[in-house]
């Protein structure tokens, strides 16, 4: 049986690959914004990097508590 600490490190680590998605989605949402000759930052990119500051920051606060 886990203890909690354990099950935090593996939330923690679930956390970092779902934070690993989100940059890459939020690259290839800008290469495709800059292949299409766009000027401007795409909406979907910024949702994405907003999402990710999230999800780090939950990364953060559950990593202390380990």
């Amino acid at each position: 049986m886990q203890n909690s600490a354990e099950k935090n490190q593996e939330l923690v680590q679930q956390l970092r690959n779902i934070s690993e998605t989100l940059a890459d989605r939020a690259l290839a949402a800008l290469k495709e914004a800059h292949s299409l000759g766009e000027s401007k930052r795409p909406e979907i990119e910024r949702t994405l990097t907003q999402a990710r500051r999230a999800i780090e920051k939950a990364i953060g606060l559950l990593d202390g508590e380990s």
